[in-house]
């Protein structure tokens, strides 16, 4: 499994990584895996603010639809463009170019309360 170790990790299996003052979230290699190969990714609008927790879009593979949820609370900044005409960006980079949006957090102390690396990697194997 390939775990980016300056990433924090929601429990449904979504990074955040600190970018300067907002954070790029995407899914991990984990859950694409589980995924199987992914044909569509919805994204919200710029500008949306979301609650921790909170559904922010849904990527269906060739398996399930599955929601992804937002792991600190914030606003949307950005989504990534590149995913309408190749979604299996997020198979092939999950942790690079796969990545969703980028969020302004509404409070970034909470980032240190995500899982680490670790911690989610020893989460991930009890699957």
């Amino acid at each position: 499994m390939n775990i980016d170790k300056n990433a924090r990790y929601a429990a449904s299996h979504e990074y955040a990584l600190k970018a300067g003052d907002v954070f790029v979230v995407g899914i991990s290699d984990h859950a694409q895996s589980a995924l199987g190969d992914i044909v569509f990714v919805e994204l919200p609008a710029v500008g949306k603010t979301f609650k921790q927790g909170e559904a922010f879009g849904v990527i269906e593979s060739v398996k399930a639809a599955s929601d992804v949820y937002l792991p600190m609370a914030g606003t949307i900044t950005e989504v990534n463009g590149n995913l309408e005409a190749d979604p299996a960006l997020v198979n092939r980079e999950p942790h690079g170019g796969g990545w969703l949006i980028k969020f302004k957090a509404a409070n970034p102390a909470d980032f240190n309360a995500l899982l680490d690396a670790a911690a989610y990697e020893t989460e991930a194997a009890k699957e």
